[in-house]
């Protein structure tokens, strides 16, 4: 086990922190695109939770949007994605431009794939939820913070 797992339920705890729910939104996009931009996406805390970069259109500008996400990747080579924006009352920008314009691309572990993003609702949510709280489970706590239901996009490959 590598440091940086033996870390992991550190982080985990941090993550949920009222402090870190109000600092994090300011830092972590930041300090992760410029991690993933030098490790070429690759970043060390893939270790800990699967990243990728998420490449959308901006839904009033229409200009290109770039949000390092946590992700779980599935079988077949989509992933899941949260819109837990840290715990905050409102939902990130990154899902209303999923939810305007679905074609996206995503950088993951040095590739770039074009994906198609669908939001997952009711039963087929709630079948990956678990899934995805094993992975992290902050967003369980996110979940009672925000006090909105967290939306769960599944990112498809573009063939």
């Amino acid at each position: 086990m590598t440091i940086i797992e033996r870390l992991k339920p550190f982080f985990q705890w941090l993550a949920g922190t009222d402090a870190f729910m109000k600092v994090g939104p300011k830092i972590v996009p930041a300090m992760d695109r410029l991690v993933h931009k030098v490790t070429r996406g690759r970043p060390i805390s893939d270790k800990m939770i699967p990243t990728l970069v998420l490449t959308t259109t901006g839904a009033k500008t229409g200009q290109a949007r770039q949000t390092p996400l946590a992700c779980l990747p599935e079988p077949g080579g989509a992933f899941l994605i949260v819109g837990s924006n840290f715990g905050r009352d409102h939902h990130p920008a990154w899902s209303g431009n999923l939810l305007r314009t679905p074609e996206a691309v995503v950088s993951f572990r040095g590739a770039r794939v074009a994906v198609v993003a669908r939001l997952l609702e009711g039963e087929e949510r709630e079948r990956v939820w678990p899934g995805l709280v094993a992975q992290w489970p902050v967003y369980d706590r996110y979940t009672v913070k925000s006090g909105r239901h967290l939306r769960v996009f599944r990112l498809t490959p573009v063939d």
